[in-house]
C-alpha cells in the first residue's frame, strides 16, 4: 500500500468527506515521507467539456479549468501485468488528495480482503499521468510541487 505507481481496489471504499461507501480503484501518486500518500480516485463519471474528443491521456483546458487523464477502457495495458480498467476510466486532477497510510492501514488491514493490489502503472503511462498533473493550472500548488 506504499508503492508509487501502484492501482489498488477498495470494496468498499470509505471516503473521507463522508459520502456513501463503494467500490473505488486508487492510484498511488506519491509516498511522502513513508506517511502519508498523495493519490487520486478515478471515476467511470465522464465530466468532459462536450466538443473534446475522447483520447487517451492528458486533457488540459486552462480556460475551462479541466483536467483529466483518461484511460480507454480495454483498449490499452496500462500496468506491469497487463491489466487494463474495465470501464473509460477519468483521473480528475482537482480530485487529487493526501491520505495518511496509518489511517488507511487501519481501515484497510488486511491485502487480499480489504483491499487488493490490481498492478503497477507502466512506467512511461505513470510518468505521463504525473506531467499531466505537473503541468496543470488546475492542481493544487502543494501538490504539484510534490509531483
Amino acid at each position: 500500500m506504499d508503492k508509487e505507481g501502484d492501482i489498488l481496489y477498495f470494496d468498499p471504499f470509505y471516503f473521507k468527506n463522508g459520502n456513501k461507501s463503494k467500490p473505488k480503484y486508487f492510484i498511488i501518486l506519491k509516498v511522502i515521507d513513508g506517511k502519508s500518500l498523495l493519490a487520486s480516485l478515478p471515476s467511470s463519471l465522464d465530466f468532459r467539456p462536450t466538443d473534446v474528443l475522447e483520447n487517451h491521456g492528458c486533457i488540459e483546458i486552462p480556460e475551462a479549468a479541466f483536467n483529466c487523464y483518461i484511460f480507454q477502457a480495454k483498449k490499452y495495458a496500462v500496468t506491469t501485468n497487463n491489466w487494463a480498467f474495465p470501464l473509460n476510466t477519468y483521473v480528475y486532477g482537482q480530485q487529487i488528495d493526501e491520505y495518511e497510510i496509518s489511517n488507511l492501514k487501519d481501515i484497510y488491514p488486511v491485502e487480499g480482503l480489504d483491499y487488493k493490489i490490481i498492478g503497477t502503472l507502466l512506467a512511461n503511462e505513470f510518468e505521463k499521468l504525473l506531467s499531466c498533473f505537473r503541468n496543470s493550472a488546475n492542481v493544487k500548488r502543494k501538490f504539484k510541487r510534490l509531483l
